[in-house]
C-alpha cells in the first residue's frame, strides 16, 4: 500500500489513469483496444518511487477495467511486472495472451 495519499481517477480525454500529487502527475496510459485496454506507459514522479504510487495507480486501473468488463494487454513494463506479483489479476489477460506477459 502507499505512504502517500493516492486519489486516482481515469480521464477517458487523455486516455489515462492519473494521481495528481503535489511532486507532479502519476499515470498509466492506455488505448482502448475492443473489449481491453492496452497499457502502454505508467509514469511516476522521481522522489515518489518506490513508495507505492505505481502500485496504487495500476490497481485502481486494473480493478476499474475488470468493473467494465474490460480485458487488459499489459504492454508497459511496470503494469506486466505488477501483473506477475499479483495473480488475482492474470484473469484479466486473454488465456492465449498470459504467456506473452509470464503471467
Amino acid at each position: 500500500m502507499s505512504d502517500v495519499d493516492v486519489k486516482v481517477t481515469d480521464n477517458r480525454d487523455e486516455q489515462r489513469y492519473e494521481a495528481s500529487l503535489p511532486e507532479g502527475l502519476a499515470y498509466a496510459e492506455y488505448r482502448p483496444v475492443g473489449n481491453a485496454l492496452l497499457f502502454s506507459h505508467t509514469e511516476v514522479p522521481e522522489e515518489l518511487e518506490g513508495r507505492g504510487v505505481g502500485s496504487t495507480l495500476v490497481r485502481f486501473a486494473l480493478d476499474d477495467a475488470r468493473s467494465r468488463g474490460l480485458m487488459v494487454i499489459p504492454m508497459c513494463p511496470f503494469v506486466a511486472a505488477f501483473m506477475r506479483r499479483h495473480h488475482e489479476y492474470a484473469d484479466l489477460v486473454h488465456p492465449q495472451q498470459r504467456g506473452l506477459f509470464q503471467l
